[in-house]
C-alpha cells in the first residue's frame, strides 16, 4: 500500500480540510496524515466537543509538521448535535484564510455508537432516539450543506466530501439498532448529495469494524448481543493501516 501511495501524487493542494470527530480515535489518527498531505499555507480545521484534546492535538501536528509546510491548524469546539455547534462550524469556515485555495476537503467523522447495549424493542422514547440522529444525521447534513453553501461551485476550486460509512450501513448488527440506522441513513444522504451536485467528489468510506479505538472498546464491553460482543473482542486492526487505505482512495477519487 506504501508503493501505491507512493506513486499517486504528494499533497491534496492548497486546501481547507475540515475534519469533524477529530480529537481522538480514528479522526485523530486521520489529522495527523492528512497534516503532511496539504500544500502550504493550507487549513486544517480540526472539530470535536472536547477543547483540551482538541489543543494537545494541534500542538502535536504544528510540532510534526506545522513549521516545514507551513500549516495553519485550527480548533473548534462544538456539538454538532446542536444547531449552535453546526452553525460555529459553518462560521469558523468561512472566516479562514486559505489565499488561492484550490481544495475543499470535508470528513464527516464525528458520530456516536450510541446505547448497544439494548435491542430495538426498548427504545420506545422518541425524544432519546431523535436525540442520537441530531448528531449522527442531521448534524452530518447540515454542516455538509452549510460548508458547500459557503464555498460555492467557482472555476479551479475542487470540492471533496468524506462520510465515514461502517459495514453496519448495510448489515444488521443485534443490539445496535440506533447505530445501523445513523450508518445506513448517511450512506444514503451522500449518495443523494452527488446527484444533486456533480462537481463534488463524495465517498463513503468503511475503515472496518475492529479498529482499537474507545467506540470498539464501548461496543466489546457492552454490545447487547453476547455472539456479537465476543465477535469483537477477537478482532483488532490499526488505526493507521485503515488511514492509508482512505488516504489512498481520497487520492484516486480526488485526483
Amino acid at each position: 500500500m506504501e508503493d501505491e501511495i507512493s506513486r499517486e501524487p504528494r499533497h491534496l493542494g492548497r486546501a481547507l480540510c475540515i475534519i469533524t470527530g477529530a480529537s481522538k480515535g480514528f479522526g485523530r489518527t486521520l489529522a495527523f496524515q492528512l497534516s503532511c498531505l496539504l500544500k502550504p499555507r493550507s487549513v486544517l480545521m480540526l472539530v470535536a466537543r472536547t477543547t483540551e484534546q482538541l489543543n494537545q492535538l494541534k500542538e502535536d501536528i504544528i510540532t510534526l509538521y506545522g513549521g516545514q509546510n507551513q500549516l495553519d491548524v485550527c480548533c473548534v469546539q462544538a456539538d454538532l448535535e446542536k444547531k449552535e455547534g453546526v452553525e460555529k462550524t459553518v462560521q469558523a469556515a468561512k472566516e479562514t484564510s486559505v489565499s488561492e485555495m484550490d481544495h475543499l476537503l470535508l470528513i464527516n467523522n464525528a458520530a456516536s455508537l450510541g446505547d448497544v447495549s439494548r435491542f430495538a424493542l426498548t427504545f420506545t422514547d422518541p425524544v432519546e432516539v431523535n436525540r442520537y440522529l441530531s448528531l449522527n444525521i442531521s448534524g452530518a447534513l447540515s454542516l455538509t450543506a452549510g460548508v458547500l453553501q459557503a464555498f460555492p461551485r467557482h472555476l479551479g476550486l475542487r470540492r471533496s466530501v468524506v462520510n465515514i460509512s461502517s459495514l453496519c450501513a448495510l448489515k444488521p448488527f443485534p443490539s445496535w439498532v440506533l447505530y445501523c440506522i445513523g450508518k445506513a441513513a448517511r450512506d444514503m444522504m451522500f449518495r443523494v448529495l452527488a446527484e444533486e451536485e456533480p462537481d463534488v467528489r463524495v465517498l463513503s468510506y468503511a475503515p472496518g469494524e475492529s479498529l482499537d479505538t474507545d467506540m470498539q472498546l464501548q461496543a466489546r464491553r457492552s454490545s447487547g448481543d453476547l455472539q456479537l460482543r465476543r465477535s469483537f473482542s477477537s478482532m483488532t486492526s490499526s488505526e493507521n493501516e485503515s488511514n492509508h487505505h482512505l488516504v489512498h482512495y481520497i487520492y484516486s477519487v480526488f485526483p
